[in-house]
């Protein structure tokens, strides 16, 4: 390969060698920085904890790269089972969708795999240590992007308090293609369901306050699971510990500009949202599928890195952000208030929405990437 490029994408996770596929496809010379060091180590002999939902668009980039994982590792989400504080619930349900899910649990080793063995075979992408020169260069370093700094963009941060704690359980009971949520005194807990169809394991994510969290992981595996088995109410029967336990800091936050001559930012180098939503790398994947359309349909006489070329990309995926960052906080907010009235008024909400019908579907088609309800 000539060493010469059209691209230089800086960040080699799922969102940057998601974009590198897309853009080899439109016959795009690609540099892929990997700096050495930087590979995603396991939190155990089980492996990586991470899990993410995906809906329907970001399924359709990833099978159009043919980079799906095989559905043992991205098991279909048939229901949704939300539960408030004192008695608000919401449900979803894949059939009221007219959907085959509502979204997939992918195992994030799994899913790295393939885009990886996918890159590897692609001979218009190189994988280097360091930064080549390109017409365009692309940061997908994630929140704490180092290059997103060096081109002067301010990230603009609001912290939440709280920091994520995921790991892996098996459960006694399977988990029947659910995944539960558990709002409770200002604490967040998810169970989003692994191993296929018939699995009995599944992800954990639970967002707590700061102070709580060095005793959390200080907690047996035992005692953990406990707790476990306490806030989710018994829901999976017993519980045990099937990984390492992962934490970080919670927090909303985006880039003041996404692109600039010559360079653009994507996934969570431009934008984080709480995970409460289960949107992050939906909207990292959206970000690249956006950039590569923008790339794709270019002018001839137009250079990759062409500032209003950029802006197209800018403008179509900032709406979408924004708006999807307004609704997680607004959920953030609204849940970490104190008993009382505010208890008593989220409630009646979750379930007055649960019965609102049409807007309860328009959500929900919205969550799975399929606004139009196609």
């Amino acid at each position: 390969m000539a060493n010469t490029y059209d691209i230089c994408i800086r960040g080699a996770g799922i969102v940057g060698r998601t974009l590198a596929l897309l853009l080899a496809r439109e016959r795009l010379r690609v540099a892929l920085v990997a700096p050495a060091g930087s590979a995603t180590v396991n939190a155990s002999g089980h492996g990586d904890v991470r899990a993410y939902a995906l809906n329907a668009a970001s399924r359709a980039v990833l099978e159009s790269l043919r980079c799906w994982p095989p559905e043992v590792s991205a098991t279909p989400v048939l229901r949704m089972d939300v539960q408030g504080d004192d008695g608000g619930s919401v449900r979803f349900d894949a059939s009221e969708q007219g959907s085959a899910a509502l979204t997939w649990i992918v195992d994030v080793p799994a899913l790295e795999g393939q885009l990886a063995d996918a890159v590897r075979f692609q001979p218009l992408i190189e994988v280097m240590d360091v930064p080549a020169e390109a017409a365009l260069t692309v940061v997908c370093e994630g929140k704490s992007s180092r290059t997103r700094a060096e081109f002067g963009v301010d990230f603009n941060v609001k912290p939440y308090g709280q920091h994520a704690i995921a790991t892996r359980l098996s459960t006694e009971r399977p988990h029947g293609q659910t995944a539960w949520q558990w709002f409770s005194k200002g604490e967040i807990l998810a169970f989003l369901p692994l191993g296929g169809p018939h699995g009995n394991s599944v992800a954990v994510v639970w967002s707590v306050p700061h102070e709580r969290v060095p005793d959390l992981l200080a907690a047996s595996p035992e005692d953990f699971a406990l707790m476990l088995e306490n806030a989710s109410h018994h829901t999976l029967g017993r519980l045990t510990l099937q990984g390492e336990r992962a934490s970080w800091p919670l927090q909303l936050a985006r880039a003041a500009r996404w692109v600039g001559p010559g360079w653009a930012l994507a996934g969570d180098a431009a934008h984080t949202v709480h995970p409460l939503s289960g949107q992050g790398l939906n909207l990292g994947l959206a970000d690249v599928a956006a950039l590569s359309q923008v790339l794709q349909a270019r002018e001839d006489w137009r250079s990759p890195g062409d500032l209003k070329l950029l802006r197209r990309y800018e403008r179509a995926r900032q709406a979408d952000v924004l708006s999807t960052g307004l609704a997680t906080d607004g959920l953030q907010q609204l849940f970490s208030l104190a008993g009382g009235p505010a208890q008593a008024l989220r409630n009646w909400g979750m379930s007055s929405f649960d019965r609102s019908g049409p807007l309860k579907g328009w959500v929900a088609r919205r969550a799975m990437g399929t606004p139009s309800g196609i």
